[in-house]
């Protein structure tokens, strides 16, 4: 019997070794995947992520080489500042290679072509060299305006540009706005920000923050551009809008302002100006363009088919002349939205395919509290986006809406496609 009994001793060791052995292999692993854990991520914060431009927001200057953007805060003093006319390279803290974005070094003696009819499309220009006239106070007090005209002026834009010929960037730098006009009659003031876009492709939309209750805003931002050569620069313009914020409705439009950059010289260095801020151009086109829609009831599902097919001769929404058109659905139940959808976005274009089916269930037997409506609206890429027109289908709309809900109601089972004029949004 006591052989037995040291071979049962032997089996009770040898779970008692298997659990050693699994706890050094789990205690090994966990050491191997975080090691290679921790090699990933050091190999990826050394690689440069390519951002297209950098914003510097009152002395916060956001770095295009660091993915935590990591922010750091100048030393100049806020006295500094107002003294000083221009911004020194130094301040913007960009620790990029001195090359530009294909690895070579840019000439500086680039030099555009001789400005034409400058004086009636650019704002008063001033160099960095020159002496306390180029400050926006003694841009503003050069201007005599009298008491009717001050009535319509809409307040005037301060900003400065600048080319790097080194990092290959171009800087736009939103100084202030003054003499804004009041947007909300209680309070007799505004909350302005603005928004600015290069035209003509519109590649690079950008915008300020909101500031409350004044109508002298200072902005103090800078956007910078990379990957802009100094010869394209002739062939840009800078699109501003001005806004005023409402929490409960949509932002009031103050106006814009358009700086066409062609003959506009940057090789000398920062260039301040200022421009008059004037009503923006309403779109010239007498319509809103056309939509066609195709409809179809089924009774016996009790569901409705809405295919939007096409659009054309959309207005423009800006002076680009370029819209991105998508559609919104809303369907109504006696006046209560009870469904949306909305089409893809159609980029840079006036007439739009979009050939998109939606099915909606009808939440009642038949059409006659039911409605439909339409909205073309034009995409803007981080703000609030603009409604180019309007549709409404049902039983109590007018024209060419109510008579293809008549015939889509009378005919079920029948696909039908109409095109409808749009109205204002």
């Amino acid at each position: 019997m006591a052989p037995i009994t040291t071979n049962r001793e032997e089996f009770d060791e040898i779970p008692t070794v298997v659990g050693i052995f699994s706890a050094f292999g789990l205690v090994f692993t966990v050491s191997l995947f975080a090691w290679i854990c921790c090699q990933r991520r050091s190999s990826k914060s050394n690689k440069t992520p390519p951002y297209k431009f950098v914003h510097v927001l009152k002395g916060v200057d956001i770095y295009p080489e660091n993915l935590k953007s990591k922010k750091k805060f100048g030393g100049d003093d806020k006295n500094e500042v107002k003294n000083k006319t221009t911004m020194p390279m130094s301040s913007l803290h960009l620790d990029l290679e001195k090359r530009d974005l294909n690895g070579n070094f840019p000439k500086t003696n680039l030099k555009a072509g001789s400005p034409s009819n400058l004086e009636n499309v650019t704002p008063k220009l001033s160099r960095e060299g020159e002496k306390e006239t180029t400050s926006p106070d003694s841009l503003k007090s050069s201007t005599s305006i009298t008491s009717e005209e001050k009535q319509e002026k809409l307040g005037t834009l301060f900003l400065s540009l600048e080319y790097n010929f080194e990092k290959k960037a171009f800087m736009v730098n939103i100084k202030e706005a003054r003499g804004l006009p009041a947007m909300d009659e209680q309070s007799m003031t505004s909350d302005p920000y603005i928004k600015m876009t290069i035209l003509p492709e519109k590649k690079h939309k950008v915008k300020t923050r909101v500031l409350r209750k004044t109508l002298d805003p200072a902005f103090d931002e800078t956007f910078t551009f990379y990957g802009i050569p100094y010869t394209q620069i002739q062939e840009l313009a800078l699109h501003f809008t001005v806004l005023s914020f409402d929490r409960f409705s949509r932002d009031d439009i103050i106006g814009e302002v358009l700086i066409p950059l062609s003959g506009i010289e940057l090789s000398d260095g920062k260039m301040l100006m200022s421009r008059e801020i004037i009503k923006r151009n309403v779109r010239k086109s007498s319509g809103r363009g056309e939509l066609l829609i195709s409809l179809c009831y089924q009774s016996t599902t009790n569901t409705l088919t809405v295919v939007v097919l096409k659009a054309r001769h959309l207005p423009k929404s800006d002076v680009s002349g370029l819209s991105d058109p998508y559609v919104k659905v809303n369907l109504y139940h006696a006046k209560k939205r009870i469904s949306k959808k909305k089409t893809h976005v159609k980029k840079c274009t006036p007439n739009a395919v979009f050939n998109e089916l939606f099915v909606f269930d009808i939440p009642c037997e038949g059409l006659e509290e039911i409605s439909v409506e339409f909205l073309v609206l034009d995409s803007e890429r981080g703000s609030q986006n603009e409604v180019i027109g309007r549709l409404v289908l049902g039983a109590t709309a007018e024209g060419s809406g109510g008579e293809h809900w008549k015939e889509i109601c009378d005919f079920p089972r029948r696909q039908i496609a109409k095109w409808h004029v749009l109205c204002d949004g």
